[in-house]
């Protein structure tokens, strides 16, 4: 037997080593050459500006200012030696233990940060002392750079020959930013725990020194397990550096800790510091701006955001956001909370995000419902779309999911003329038990049919037997390419576990905003220009740090491909579920309706050549029926939901010339000839009733004005028995229950 060469880990360890020899002496050399430009026995440069220049602008594109966003900067005034040795511990103990032993710098952190940032492939990790991050805070800025890495190495050094270790401490911990609009730790006793800092004990010392490093992800009153997580781990520090006892530890682990809640008034000028929302965001468009907050901070940190003075034009149109939320008010009035709706226009050539409604009122609460959730959501390309949460969860887009297994189907070769069997209910292949059966909306059976008019008439029974010809992992992938950034391409759920054929009918949580995007890549003939928020954004100094104005996009369907959707969608709008929908417009165009079981969540998403936009509606709690609605006794997607639609783009087009869709080409893989209509094999037997060869024209769209029959449940997979069924397809495991109505 061959001997083992070594384990790649070994390899990497030596190569490190090697690696590490060599760039070593070249950071030492920087810095050193920063201390000679820099010496540090010369004099500190003037400290930043003050906050007015690091409120972040955002602007129009004609130059008019759509939002600012900044922090409060509550401060309480601490002598020092009002500052506890415990507090004191805590902090260096978890910032910089070598604090007391190195001269500003600490150049074992350095190395292991060095390390980590050559692996990362770009400059993000740390490996600053408590000296370069006061240098930060007060005359470099977040910029993350070496050059600003290397003048502040040279700044420590000058802070560290003009200051004693006690005072540099002491104005770090006196200015630190703790969460809550608190800066410094007197203003952060008083905000969680009412109390002067030198009343404070070792398990509140740890909580604020925890803190330091996310103040807003950890805030213990939004996040207490993310704060108690860091305190455990500042205690653990402590402890094994020999600053407190074992005792000390044990006591201070087993007492919990009590926060102030009371009073979430802002308190800007009075002594109490307790200030809610810790970040002031002063905005006439508060969703759309709540979204470019939140879509800056996923790509530049809090700090820069809050404190970097970034300068960023924005993609909204006001006329348009003006449209939105005339549709938007017009659907809701006569209605009260928790219904909700959400509405996000993105256009297609570009992906700017021209219009967003994230819910009925911003002041009443902050959750962005046109974003959705990013937990355990995939990384995204280099070059793809980024998911932006939005304080919340996602919601099923039933029906409306369909176009993504549809756009797996033709780019596998099957085509829009294919015939189906659209009976009443289909029972999935290799499934036993009372629930592996889906039905129509109503009941409804449409004999045998082409998927073009299935697709019109969302019939899902055809759609069921449509995923298990292109696969479950195909659709979900084809979803993610398109833009659904929630969906793992590869057909795993956030829990690890694989998505049943029911993903067609629209089981994953997506969100407007993803939803509104997916479908503008249908117009722009399978180009993708990811979502995006903003056209381009500069830092203080003047230094763009992100253009989009000419970016170009990506393809990732075929052209004919996207053609063929847009044909297809077409119908749902002249002849199918979503005729509410009908702008009148010259050129047409095209949409799914959709509606989640139970009724919770309706959709209509649909595009123009100018123009893709979502539309939402459903209960905040995601629990309720939408039933008894403005006298909709059921709302369905092409009920309220379409008819938002039509409003906002009956405005939105306007004038606009029209711009016909093109004629779609052959599919890739579409046979050439045709002996006559393809019609699918049959499922297992009893799965559809008696085929009747004679019934080849698809049955009228279901009336949705009245509620469908109640649901057919899909239990956890169990393959039955046998030796003539093909094997199930991995990961199409039906997990939930599905009955879409259209």
């Amino acid at each position: 037997m061959e001997p083992e060469g070594p384990s790649s880990g070994m390899w990497w360890a030596t190569a490190g080593s090697v690696l590490l020899a060599l760039v070593m002496p070249v950071v030492v050399s920087a810095v050193l050459l920063g201390a000679l430009y820099n010496p540090p026995g010369g004099d500190l440069p003037k400290p930043r500006q003050g906050v007015d220049s690091r409120i972040t602008r955002i602007f129009d594109a004609s130059g008019n200012q759509l939002g600012a966003l900044r922090r409060f900067e509550t401060r309480v005034a601490v002598d020092r030696q009002d500052i506890p040795q415990i507090l004191k511990d805590a902090v260096v103990s978890i910032e910089d233990k070598r604090f007391y032993s190195h001269s500003g710098l600490d150049f074992q952190a350095l190395v292991r940060a060095l390390w980590a940032d050559i692996q990362g492939g770009s400059y993000e990790q740390g490996g600053s002392t408590i000296t370069q991050q006061y240098v930060k805070r007060n005359y470099t800025g977040p910029q993350r750079t070496l050059s600003r890495k290397i003048r502040e190495a040279a700044l420590a050094g000058r802070v560290e020959n003009k200051l004693s270790k006690d005072e540099i401490l002491y104005n770090y911990v006196s200015d630190v930013y703790l969460g809550g609009g608190a800066y410094g730790v007197g203003a952060a006793a008083e905000t969680y725990f009412r109390k002067a800092v030198k009343d404070i004990t070792l398990s509140e010392a740890a909580t604020l020194a925890g803190l330091i490093q996310s103040p807003s992800a950890d805030e213990p009153r939004s996040n207490t397990g993310g704060a108690e997580f860091r305190r455990q781990t500042v205690l653990q520090e402590m402890l094994d550096q020999g600053r407190i006892t074992s005792a000390d530890y044990n006591d201070a682990l087993s007492k919990p800790l009590v926060l102030a809640y009371d009073d979430i008034s802002p308190t800007r000028a009075a002594t109490s510091t307790l200030v809610y929302p810790p970040e002031e965001v002063q905005t006439d468009y508060p969703y759309f701006v709540d979204y470019v907050r939140r879509y800056l901070i996923s790509k530049y940190g809090e700090d820069q955001v809050y404190e970097g003075g970034l300068q960023v034009v924005a993609t909204l149109d006001p006329r348009l956001q003006a449209a939105a939320e005339a549709s938007v008010n017009d659907t809701l009035a006569g209605t009260s909370p928790p219904l909700e709706m959400s509405l996000v226009s993105v256009e297609p050539g570009t992906g700017f995000v021209k219009a967003m409604i994230g819910g009925r009122d911003f002041a009443k609460s902050q959750v962005n419902l046109a974003l959705g959730n990013c937990n355990g959501a995939p990384e995204p390309a280099d070059d793809g779309p980024v998911c932006v949460g939005g304080g919340g969860t996602g919601r099923q887009a039933g029906s409306a999911f369909k176009p993504f297994t549809l756009a797996a189907a033709f780019e596998q070769g099957i085509t829009p003329d294919k015939v189906y069997r659209g009976g009443a209910s289909y029972t999935f292949r290799n499934c036993t038990g009372p629930g592996c059966t889906i039905g129509n909306a109503e009941g409804g059976s449409f004999g045998s049919l082409p998927l073009s008019s299935a697709t019109a008439n969302s019939v899902n029974t055809v759609f069921a037997q449509l995923i298990e010809d292109v696969g479950v992992p195909e659709t979900a992938e084809m979803a993610h390419r398109l833009g659904i950034t929630m969906v793992n391409p590869e057909g795993k759920q956030p829990n690890g576990e694989s998505y049943g054929p029911g993903l067609t009918l629209g089981t994953a949580e997506v969100s407007p905003l993803d939803m509104a995007a997916a479908f503008s890549v249908f117009p722009n003939r399978g180009m993708q220009a990811p979502a995006t928020p903003v056209v381009k954004v500069t830092d203080a100094e003047g230094k763009v740090l992100e253009d989009n104005a000419s970016r170009k996009g990506r393809r990732v369907i075929a052209e004919p491909i996207a053609d063929t959707v847009n044909q297809v969608l077409k119908g749902v709008i002249t002849g199918g579920t979503g005729t509410a929908a009908d702008i009148g417009r010259p050129e047409g165009s095209a949409g799914k309706t959709g509606t989640a079981e139970e009724y919770s969540d309706a959709w209509f998403v649909g595009y123009t050549q100018k123009l893709s936009t979502a539309v939402w509606m459903g209960y905040a709690d995601g629990q309720r029926s939408l039933t008894n609605i403005k006298g909709v006794a059921t709302v369905f997607g092409g009920t309220l939901p379409a008819q938002t639609w039509k409003e906002f783009m009956s405005q939105a087009m306007g004038d606009e010339p029209a711009v016909p869709f093109s004629e779609p080409g052959r599919l890739p893989g579409a046979p050439t000839t045709r002996g006559g209509p393809d019609v699918t094999t049959p499922g297992p037997p009893g799965s559809l009733p008696p085929y009747d060869p004679s019934i080849t024209t698809p049955a009228s769209a279901p009336d949705t004005t009245r509620p469908s029959r109640p649901a057919f449940s899909v239990p956890p997979y169990n393959p039955a028995p046998t030796t003539t069924a093909p094997p199930a397809r991995p990961g199409t495991r039906p997990t939930t229950t599905v009955r879409p109505p259209p």
